[in-house]
């Protein structure tokens, strides 16, 4: 099965993606690893590598392509990224949205990048309106249309081990042989 978690920055996708991966055994791909080793690379905070990304659709772009090739070379995979649904497309088994308030988001990239509330909400603020104006540029994705997720899940309901299992029922439940189709995705994006 593949397995895609998008969402927001500080929406949980990260620690719950690599939570369920190993719970399936499968393996964990995760776009904001990739993201945050390219800034680093470079010398850049994550806002300042998606500054330059607005002047360098490249940068987006070489990423997207990653995400891509993953999702048609394989399978027993939970790919994570803010576009893994969309990157996915059809290839993808379940597709999950998982988001909090942006005051909850804030509060957690304040804790794990070791940074003021008021500085973490407005660097998340910043960077969600920058990524969303290149996905609708690039691609014409709304990143905030649900309408292809076959769950979405508000991590500030839930503990992290409550949207686990959440998340692992919904993939134990899941059976190919009576899905009747998701959403259409033509993923056929110029990367």
């Amino acid at each position: 099965m593949f397995v895609t978690i998008s969402g927001p920055a500080g929406g949980g996708k990260s620690t719950t993606a690599a939570a369920l991966a190993e719970t399936l055994g499968y393996d964990h791909v995760s776009g904001g690893d990739i993201f945050r080793e390219v800034a680093a690379e470079r010398g850049l905070t994550a806002l300042e590598l998606n500054r330059q990304a607005e002047e360098d659709d490249a940068i987006d772009r070489a990423l997207d392509r990653r995400q891509r090739a993953v999702a048609e070379a394989r399978d027993d995979v939970v790919l994570e990224s803010r576009l893994a649904g969309w990157m996915a497309g059809d290839f993808a088994d379940l597709k999950i949205w998982l988001d909090a308030p942006l005051d909850v988001r804030a509060a957690r990239i304040a804790d794990r990048e070791d940074k003021s509330l008021d500085v973490a909400r407005e660097e998340t603020h910043a960077r969600a309106e920058s990524e969303a104006r290149r996905y609708r540029e690039y691609y014409g994705i709304e990143f905030t249309d649900r309408s292809i997720y076959d769950l979405v899940v508000s991590t500030a309901r839930w503990s992290p081990e409550g949207v686990l299992r959440v998340l692992e029922e919904a993939c134990a439940a899941y059976d190919p042989t009576v899905d009747e189709g998701g959403v259409e995705i033509d993923a056929a994006y110029d990367l």
